[in-house]
């Protein structure tokens, strides 16, 4: 009896346990050094959750613009509301300077 090779798609797969998840006959090829087709199923495994993780990453980054881009627009607000409702600079020169 066998294990399904789903289980290979777990965080931490290694070669050894990818072996272990092949039905008897795999294996057996495996050990006969056909080890092209489990290096190609592995990596294919290792871009898919590369692949998951890079979108899941431009989600996360999106979203954080998303929430700066919303703490700029109320910084900008208010920046605009106290230079509207603070009298003007005066700007006059410094005596000390000479």
């Amino acid at each position: 009896m066998s294990t399904s090779p789903s289980s290979a798609s777990s965080p931490s797969t290694s070669k050894s346990e990818y072996y272990s998840s092949l039905p008897w006959f795999r294996r057996f090829l495996a050990m006969l050094n056909w080890r092209p087709v489990v290096d190609y199923e592995l990596r294919e495994i290792e871009f898919e959750k590369r692949k998951i993780d890079h979108e899941q990453r431009m989600r996360r980054l999106k979203s954080e613009i998303e929430r700066l881009d919303e703490f700029n627009s109320k910084i900008d607000a208010l920046l605009f509301s106290s230079s509207t409702s603070s009298p003007p600079l005066q700007n006059t020169p410094n005596n000390s300077e000479g």
